[in-house]
C-alpha cells in the first residue's frame, strides 16, 4: 500500500509547470479530501480503491484530458463551478472581464447580458458580486444552458437567469447597460488547436473564421441594437487582436474605446460605449 507522498512523487505526468498541481488535485479528488489534507497527512496510506481511481485519473491526464473535465469542476473568481466537455473551461484570464465590469458600472440596478455564457462563469461571478444587477447569460448550446442553470441553482443566485440564444437571437427588443462576452477568437488555422488541453474543448467555443474575428464582428455589429444609451460592450480577445478589435468598435460608432491588460501585460479585453 502506497502513501500520499509516494503517489505524488511517483506520478508520471507530462512535464509542465502544473504537473505537481495536477497530481495533487487528482489525488485529493480520488480521496474525497481537500488538497490541504495531502500536506497535513503525507504519510497516510491510500486505500486500494482510492489508489485505483487515482491511477485512472492519471491515465486520462497523460492522454491530455484537462483536469477540469476529469473532475467535472473548475474554480473561477470565488466560485466552484461544474464543467463539462461541451463548454469551455473557465480560465483566470477571463476574470479580467469581471473585474473591469464591476469597476465600470455602479452598484445600482442594471441589466447585464453575457453572450456565449458556457458554464455561466462570467454571469454568475457578476451576479454574485452585484445583487442589485439582473444578469442574463445566453448560449446556443442547450447542454451549456442546462449546466449554467445547475451552477446557478447550486449557488442559490436569484438575480441571474440563463436562456438558449445564438448570440442576440433570443433577446429581441431587450436592452442592457452592459454586454460582456468571451467569444470564440482563435483563427481556424492556429496550430495550437491540435496541442494541449484545447484538443478536448469544443471547437465552436474556440474557433471563429480565418482571422478569429468572425464572431467578434457580428457581436460588435449587432450590440448597439441591444444597448441602452451610454451602455458598454466588453469583449475578451487574443493577445494579438486588440488593434483589430478597437478598429471594429470605432468603425461601428462606439466611443471611449480602449483595451485593458491582464497580469501578463497583454491587452486581452477591449470595450466601448454606445451613445444613441
Amino acid at each position: 500500500m502506497a502513501t500520499i507522498m509516494t503517489l505524488l512523487n511517483e506520478a508520471q505526468l507530462p512535464d509542465s509547470p502544473s504537473a505537481r498541481l495536477d497530481a495533487e488535485l487528482l489525488l485529493a479528488a480520488a480521496l474525497g479530501k481537500p488538497r490541504s489534507f495531502l500536506r497535513t497527512w503525507p504519510e497516510r496510506v491510500v486505500s486500494r480503491e482510492a489508489h485505483d481511481l487515482y491511477d485512472r485519473y492519471l491515465a486520462r491526464r497523460v492522454a491530455g484530458e484537462p483536469v477540469a473535465y476529469i473532475l467535472g469542476r473548475q474554480g473561477f473568481w470565488s466560485l466552484d463551478l461544474e464543467v463539462a466537455p461541451h463548454t469551455l473551461i473557465p480560465r483566470p484570464d477571463t476574470e479580467l472581464l469581471v473585474e473591469t465590469a464591476l469597476a465600470l458600472l455602479p452598484a445600482s440596478p442594471s441589466r447585464v447580458l453575457d453572450l456565449g455564457t458556457g458554464t455561466g462563469a462570467i454571469a454568475l461571478a457578476l451576479a454574485c458580486e452585484r445583487l442589485s444587477w439582473q444578469v442574463l447569460g445566453v448560449d446556443r448550446i442547450p447542454e451549456a444552458v442546462a449546466l449554467a442553470e445547475r451552477n446557478r441553482e447550486r449557488l442559490r443566485l436569484a438575480n441571474v437567469a440563463f436562456r438558449a440564444s445564438h448570440w442576440f437571437s433570443a433577446v429581441e427588443g431587450e436592452r442592457f447597460s452592459l454586454i460582456v462576452s468571451n467569444p470564440p477568437y482563435i483563427p481556424s488555422t492556429d496550430p495550437h488547436l491540435k496541442q494541449g488541453d484545447v484538443r478536448f474543448e469544443p471547437s465552436s467555443a474556440l474557433v471563429s473564421g480565418q482571422d478569429g474575428l468572425d464572431d467578434i464582428r457580428l457581436i460588435i455589429d449587432q450590440a448597439p441594437g441591444h444597448l441602452e444609451n451610454g451602455g458598454w460592450l466588453m469583449l475578451e480577445h487574443g493577445f494579438d487582436q486588440p488593434d483589430a478589435v478597437r478598429d471594429l468598435l470605432l468603425s461601428r460608432g462606439f466611443t471611449a474605446v480602449e483595451s485593458r491588460r491582464d497580469l501578463g501585460g497583454h491587452e486581452r479585453i477591449s470595450l466601448g460605449r454606445w451613445t444613441c
